[in-house]
């Protein structure tokens, strides 16, 4: 079984710093089921992150999925604290953020899908002349564009699209400036 002291104390420090986005009990779920997510490259569910973890018979698979359903934690303050350690590691000293920001049509739909609504669906391939909608869900997403030293392009987290839920990916596909 993982325990807290005994990760890395590079990753220990890397996860040390979404700290005051967590209450004390949530920040050891988010550390172990962080750790159990490197440690589990592929199977990236919430029951896999405690696979990963080896605490797939010690902790009940309810309390990995109550850290995400109803845990007090705020996703905002997350991403933020992402934002901050991206741009502090990965943008040299001085130099400007630039921000790729993308509007996704995730389509869905039933009578119990929330926020559902009809909206402009550019990836929806449509006769000439007939309206370009979908009924789902529109996620805005921004990444932060960075060089990094491994690549001859930049690069930016993004969700490949059709990929359901597949992890960010580090794509070099973003076009030369």
């Amino acid at each position: 079984m993982l325990r807290m002291h005994t990760l890395p104390p590079s990753l220990f420090e890397l996860l040390d710093a979404f700290r005051p986005c967590f209450t004390a009990p949530t920040f050891t779920t988010f550390v172990l089921l962080a750790a159990g997510l490197v440690a589990r490259p592929a199977g990236r569910s919430v029951c896999g992150m405690l696979a990963g973890a080896g605490l797939g018979g010690v902790w009940h698979h309810s309390r990995a999925h109550r850290f995400f359903a109803a845990a007090r934690w705020s996703a905002d303050e997350v991403g933020l604290t992402v934002l901050r350690l991206v741009v502090g590691w990965l943008v040299p000293a001085r130099s400007p953020v630039v921000i790729a920001v993308d509007d996704t049509m995730f389509r869905r739909s039933g009578r119990k899908v929330h926020a559902a609504h009809w909206a402009y669906d550019g990836s929806r391939r449509v006769a000439p002349g007939s309206p370009q909608v979908s009924r789902g869900n529109t996620f805005v997403v921004a990444a932060v564009v960075v060089m990094l030293p491994f690549l001859q392009r930049p690069a930016a987290l993004r969700r490949r699209p059709g990929s359901g839920a597949r992890a960010a990916r580090l794509s070099p596909r973003w076009p030369a400036s």
